[in-house]
């Protein structure tokens, strides 16, 4: 009898914290169903598969990954949307995917299963997420570009964080950096997609951009030209390199500054490399624009899944508020201001975060049309040769405008 007065107790405290759990575990049997997770390979895939064993138990199915490279991973989705019943229950999906996937039926409308963006999702975040007032996706890993620089010879120049708040004054750490024998502002220039990703932050800080409203080319523009001939005299104190090589320059000192992302490196209070979001000021005193792009990693449930109620019960899952800290540990980057910006414990563990917050605030998705992949190509290509001096700038911007408009890419 002791013995069961001292047990019941905790029974009883168990109980109640039980009921008051949002996800409350099934009565365990052998699972009757599978979902099938197309994920993108790296990170993002590593991130979902930390919470899938407790996914598993609490609604007793079993999951099956398969990661994939982002072309494949939207080759495969698109392919698979034609069957009447998909193989995939749930797949991660690139912002500049979206207008294919909604103009394809790819995706399933979320809000039919319960399911809404809260407020503490940073807004800016969401936009992508919506066609014609319905809910596609849901943005679960913040990707987003930064300026990564080299501490050392950004001090050395005369400059801080506090103190580069505009282009002109990275165009002038660079110009000091190449006068001391180092090379200035890297950038990628090994596929037509990098070339033009990282200009983009330098065209938006000069008020420019790729399309209009309408998605039509803005390329032949007073603003476009702008932009362009500022990148020439940042791209003139550098030089081009793969990923590697200009993560690895900046490292040694040998570079000073690229636009980069949060994934690619960690900084530590005694690291030589730090990132910080760009102003989207071209002078000190000038306009400020939003200037940081997106390459947020959105999740969905594709329509054709055999098991949607669980697909959007795993979004869920993994876009609640506490499992999105827990994923900090794990490699995530939450879209949320209780993650990025609110927390003092995260904070102090990861005070990057709070950089990547600014980032995302002022953050600008590439455009979304159908057929995004031609129009980046077309338009890397005439920068390349723009940047190798084969045409000028006038000259290659009326050239890509024109290719682009006998397109009609959207």
């Amino acid at each position: 009898m002791k013995k069961l007065l001292t047990i019941l107790p905790l029974l009883i405290l168990l109980s109640l914290f039980c009921s008051c759990s949002k996800f409350k575990a099934k009565n365990v049997t052998k699972p009757t169903v599978t979902l099938n997770l197309a994920l993108r390979a790296g990170t993002y895939a590593d991130v979902v598969k930390k919470f899938v064993p407790e996914f598993e138990r609490l609604y007793n199915v079993r999951c099956t990954v398969v990661e994939l490279s982002e072309e494949d991973l939207r080759r495969n989705v698109v392919k698979d949307a034609a069957s009447e019943v998909g193989a995939y229950d749930f797949c991660m999906v690139d912002s500049s995917w979206m207008a294919e996937y909604t103009s394809k039926g790819i995706l399933a409308e979320l809000t039919q299963y319960g399911y809404s963006l809260d407020e503490d999702i940073i807004p800016a975040t969401k936009s992508v997420c919506y066609y014609k007032d319905g809910l596609y996706l849901a943005p679960f890993y913040g990707n987003v570009t930064v300026l990564l620089y080299n501490k050392i010879l950004v001090e050395e120049a005369g400059s801080s964080t506090e103190e580069m708040k505009s282009i002109e004054d990275l165009l002038e750490v660079c110009r000091f950096s190449k006068k001391r024998r180092n090379f200035g502002f890297m950038y990628r220039g090994d596929t037509e997609n990098n070339i033009v990703v990282d200009f983009l932050p330098i065209l938006l800080s000069c008020g420019g951009w790729v399309v209009d409203k309408d998605n039509n080319p803005t390329v032949d523009t007073p603003e476009f030209k702008q932009a362009m001939e500022i990148y020439l005299e940042l791209i003139e104190t550098g030089r081009a390199a793969a990923k590697e090589d200009v993560i690895a320059a900046i490292g040694n000192k040998s570079g000073t500054m690229c636009i980069g992302w949060p994934g690619w490196y960690t900084p530590t209070r005694n690291s030589s490399m730090d990132y910080v979001a760009l102003t989207g000021r071209l002078t000190k005193d000038g306009v400020r624009h939003n200037s940081n792009i997106y390459g947020v990693w959105g999740i969905g449930v594709p329509a054709n899944s055999g098991h949607k109620e669980y697909g959007e019960k795993l979004l869920e899952f993994l876009m609640d508020a506490n499992n999105q800290k827990k994923s900090i540990s794990k490699g995530g980057v939450p879209c949320r201001y209780s993650c990025l910006r609110d927390d003092p414990e995260i904070l102090k563990q990861y005070p990057e975060y709070k950089v990547v917050c600014d980032a995302l605030e002022s953050g600008v998705y590439r455009p979304v049309m159908v057929r995004w992949n031609e129009f980046y190509s077309i338009l890397g290509r005439r920068m390349r040769m723009i940047f190798d001096g084969e045409v000028s700038v006038e000259e290659g911007l009326k050239v890509a405008q024109t290719e682009l408009d006998r397109r009609n890419l959207d």
